[in-house]
């Protein structure tokens, strides 16, 4: 595991003196409203990476996860879990599958509230950067088709294109203040300045690391200290599908092209309501 963190950076901004803002975003119950690693367990198994039994793990693992989130240990146990289910697997097959089912698979699940937040967050100039414990093959696309500038995801060590069953850095609690404190430094973020989003009381250390955190749907421990803290709680409730809005060709491209184009074209009808509702 590596000390800094990994960033992936999806366009090339040139940095102005002066802080800029960045919006920080975990995923999984604050951007769309599943795990974004059990979202693709069905293909994974339709394409034969894991087993029927792998299937009803994974699927109880995410009620559990929807009832109640997941504690420190919850996230090591799965974290090894699925380190050792991808073992041998072949990196270009998972990235293919992803693209193939993204638009079926992940869009109905976005967060409505959300996706007006991404969009609020973009016509203010602020950068949107999706922060994921989930692997980057998984994470990267959706952040793409949010309109996000850079995504920090847990990157998995690969050998002649497959995964070993090694984590070289697992973006997770620390990982995560590590990753964004990186961008910070060459994007030139005023982190004091910035803003994060997160669900979970393992994000806590993401959350206090900017000047403006928010907690989404948090589970009860977040939901305590966020309270203690005196900062924003907000519910995000509606996840719809963003493409059914549009009428164009079915293609992964073009979802994430509508995506972003819908982010923009919501923006100026949402902005000010927003900014109202965080004040």
């Amino acid at each position: 595991m590596t000390a800094e963190g990994d960033v992936r950076q999806f366009a090339d901004h040139r940095t102005p003196q002066g802080g800029r803002i960045a919006a920080f975003f975990d995923l999984d119950k604050t951007v769309i409203a599943k795990s974004s690693t059990f979202v693709f367990s069905k293909p994974f198994y339709a394409q034969g990476l894991i087993n029927r039994r792998a299937v009803l793990e994974s699927s109880y693992a995410h009620f559990l996860f929807l009832l109640s989130g997941a504690d420190h240990d919850q996230m090591e146990r799965m974290r090894a879990h699925l380190t050792s289910m991808c073992a041998g697997w072949d990196v270009e097959q998972v990235k293919s599958i992803v693209a193939e089912t993204l638009h079926e698979l992940v869009d109905p699940l976005i967060y409505a509230e959300a996706a007006d937040l991404i969009a609020d967050h973009r016509i203010r100039g602020h950068d949107v950067v999706i922060v994921s414990a989930s692997g980057e093959e998984i994470v990267a696309p959706i952040a793409r088709a949010l309109g996000a500038a850079h995504v920090a995801a847990t990157r998995m060590v690969v050998e002649e294109g497959r995964y070993t069953g090694e984590v070289d850095f697992y973006c997770y609690g620390e990982g995560k203040v590590a990753a964004i404190e990186k961008l910070a430094a060459t994007a030139g973020y005023d982190l004091s300045r910035c803003y994060a989003y997160s669900d979970s009381m393992t994000d806590l250390p993401m959350l206090s690391a900017v000047g403006h955190p928010t907690a989404v749907n948090p589970d009860r421990n977040l939901r305590r200290e966020a309270v203690a803290r005196g900062w924003p709680v907000l519910t995000f409730s509606n996840p719809v599908s963003l493409w059914t809005r549009f009428q164009s060709p079915s293609s992964t491209t073009l979802a994430a092209t509508a995506a972003v184009g819908l982010s923009a074209v919501l923006a100026g009808a949402i902005s000010y309501r927003l900014l109202r509702r965080r004040r």
